[in-house]
């Protein structure tokens, strides 16, 4: 079926052949997601048949109804028709409204305003039914290709940034990536290569899951004899090579703190690497992980043991960091256990969820981790969705709020200097399928990790580098993308050439552009939430500024205004979206990221974004300007007066014949304007001076 677009942006497919978008069959009446016939279009509708006040629920975790107006499809009565439906929104799983459809023998559209159904911009909504009422007949009734048609999207957007409103410094560890020990490619040259050209600056190994069954020194699994493709050595190699901050996953699943602390000296006693940050296991709250203990998956074994493992991992090698695996949510994985109970400090409840347990447990024996470790992945096999995925990166403050204020309640105050790291990201954490490897998976990296910039998070660590190609996952047609395929790597294969890479590696390597340890995350703004904003301030006294066009079809025309800031009138500009993508496909043209010049820039200037793009401007600042004022004469001396950019390193020259010029010193900018005085020493005669930013 062709979806037509409504509206300025895409619409939002609910039932096309099959529930897509995450929308779940929540319904009180039978009903047949796949009633061939009568069928509206394509191959499949649905059938509804009940009595009065039953219905058909089409349901979705709470999201947010704002990018969209109105819900339409199409309904028919069947061969009698004469039924009377009701079409209700749910907000908490309770109807905000009816409206009234009385149904015919033949397919008819509807379309139904959400003010209509008392749904106004609601952040909560959990889908539509479509109910039998007593006011006609109860036959049998089907529906076909429902979707919420879009809101218009403003004429102009609006993006903003303050370049004196600092959030935080980067943390070099921001630009990571998971490695794997089933990587049979990843000590090779073209790995170190892409690695580099990525901008990675921090990986971790050996693998998720894989962790908490794995021996290092034997570089292999449980009992099996058979070794991995990647060894540690192999490992160390590579990380060494490119000077990597490393996060290391010790195994705790089967293996024991002895174990773990051998490790520790093997790396930074035998070896040297210097290896800082360590991992007590992987998500072992999930009963996906391999755990052998007596209470597997339990939070207070884990506590007592991660004791262990941080008395002898720290006496192999005291001055690494090591971090134990926490969750949101003081509810959450309590996994049955219930006999050792947390109180909150702050509200005196009591909590068995894993987090909690955790905490207190490890706060009785003394025992204060140097991280907490947290992974997020938002979806899961079929409920994949573009637009959802896109519109929900804004997790990361929340989530950190939520880790902070349990490691407040639960520890105390010891626990202020406990970091938050994120060590997996990814969107979908089940079978992969096509979204994995299109571009709206670049966009999410994109957008995650700046929406994670803004945090207190001290990491971010994508997985993975290199997976497998798999078949089982979603390929669903509303889904954006022509790779019929999933692979939750970011490489596919070896070679050191640009096909294999998947748009999430292009979207990495912007970030380079945008920012760096030792920046500025600046606080940006956006008036509009299918275009995100961000923006840094580098150390050479330029202005960075990453948008990101969260929408398939429809370009947004922004006015970006800049306060305290006064940039050059030409900016450079990174971007990367379709047509890096489609031309990966056929071949033509380039798929790497595109670099271009803006020319036009000021402080208030317009710019028009593309469909599902990413971009960086690079905005140096106004050109430095110089003028002499001379002093009486027989001073020997002058005025220089600079005036420019605040806070911009520049560099101050001299020269007798404007072709040879001297740097006679490099300074910073602490105000608008500067007097700098000189003495000609030499009285040779006249000299001439100029003043420009260090690049």
């Amino acid at each position: 079926m062709l979806l037509q677009k409504v509206g300025a942006q895409a619409p939002l497919p609910i039932y096309t052949d099959n529930l897509v978008n995450g929308f779940q069959d929540w319904s009180w009446a039978a009903d047949n997601l796949t009633n061939s016939s009568p069928v509206y279009s394509g191959s499949a509708s649905i059938s509804v048949s009940g009595t009065n006040f039953q219905a058909l629920w089409l349901y979705h975790p709470d999201f947010n109804i704002s990018f969209y107006t109105n819900l339409t499809g199409w309904i028919n009565g069947g061969p009698v028709g004469g039924q009377v439906i009701q079409v209700c929104g749910t907000t908490n799983g309770i109807a905000a409204g009816g409206y009234l459809l009385a149904l015919t023998n033949e397919w008819e559209p509807f379309n139904i305003p959400f003010s209509s159904l008392n749904l106004f911009d609601q952040t909560n909504c959990n889908g539509f039914f479509f109910q039998f009422t007593a006011f006609g007949t109860t036959n049998a009734f089907y529906v076909d290709d429902v979707q919420l048609g879009a809101a218009p999207a403003p004429a102009i957007t609006h993006l903003s940034v303050n370049a004196t409103n600092a959030i935080r410094t980067p943390d070099a560890r921001w630009f990571g990536i998971n490695a794997g020990i089933w990587d049979n490619d990843f000590d090779t040259s073209e790995t170190i290569s892409e690695l580099d050209e990525a901008g990675f600056q921090t990986l971790r190994f050996p693998g998720g899951g894989e962790s908490d069954n794995y021996n290092w020194a034997s570089n292999t699994k449980g009992t099996n004899t058979w070794q991995w493709a990647t060894s540690f050595e192999n490992f160390a190699q590579v990380a060494t090579t490119i000077g990597a901050n490393v996060i290391i996953t010790a195994n705790y699943g089967t293996g024991t703190p002895a174990e773990a602390a051998a490790w520790v000296r093997d790396a930074n006693a035998t070896n040297l690497y210097g290896f800082k940050y360590w991992e007590i296991g992987n998500e072992i709250y999930g009963t996906w992980e391999t755990d052998s203990n007596v209470y597997p998956h339990d939070p207070y074994t884990y506590a007592t043991r991660a004791q262990s493992y941080i008395q002898q991992m720290k006496a192999a090698d005291p001055t690494i960091k090591i971090g134990v695996v926490v969750i949101t949510g003081e509810d959450t994985y309590s996994n049955g256990y219930t006999n050792h109970p947390a109180t909150n400090s702050a509200t005196g409840q009591v909590h068995y969820g894993w987090t909690p347990v955790l905490l207190s447990t490890l706060k009785q024996l003394g025992v204060t981790p140097d991280f907490a470790i947290y992974h997020w992945y938002p979806e899961y096999t079929g409920t994949e969705s573009d637009p959802f995925l896109l519109h929900g990166t804004s997790n990361w403050q929340s989530d950190a709020a939520d880790l902070r204020g349990q490691i407040t309640d639960y520890f105390g105050p010891a626990g202020t200097n406990i970091e938050l790291l994120v060590t997996e990201n990814n969107s979908d954490d089940g079978n992969q399928g096509k979204q994995s490897v299109s571009l709206v998976n670049g966009l999410y990296h994109a957008d995650s990790l700046a929406q994670l910039m803004k945090t207190e998070f001290n990491s971010y660590i994508w997985w993975d580098l290199r997976d497998a190609v798999a078949t089982n996952g979603n390929m669903d047609p509303t889904l954006y993308g022509w790779r019929m395929y999933g692979d939750i790597g970011t490489i596919n294969g070896v070679g050191n050439v640009l096909s294999n890479r998947y748009p999430q590696f292009f979207t990495a390597k912007l970030m380079p552009h945008f920012i760096g340890a030792g920046d500025t995350v600046l606080n940006a703004s956006s008036d509009y939430g299918l275009l995100s904003a961000y923006a840094a301030r580098r150390t050479n006294g330029s202005l960075t500024f990453l948008a990101i066009n969260k929408d398939s079809v429809s370009s947004f025309t922004a006015n970006i205004a800049l306060t305290n800031y006064a940039p050059g009138g030409t900016a450079t500009l990174y971007s990367y979206g379709m047509p890096q993508d489609n031309a990966a496909q056929t071949g033509l043209g380039s798929c790497d990221i595109a670099q271009t010049n803006l020319s036009g820039v000021s402080t208030n200037f317009n710019y028009t974004f593309a469909p599902y793009s990413v971009t960086v401007f690079v905005l140096e600042p106004e050109a430095p300007s110089l003028s002499a004022r001379a002093l009486p004469p027989g001073a020997g001396q002058f005025v220089l007066q600079l005036s420019g950019q605040p806070g911009v390193p520049y560099v101050l020259q001299n020269s007798i014949d404007l072709l040879s010029w001297t740097t006679v010193s490099t300074n910073t900018l602490t105000g608008n304007m500067l007097n700098i005085t000189n003495t000609e020493a030499s009285g040779t005669g006249r000299q001439f001076w100029r003043a420009a930013w260090v690049p």
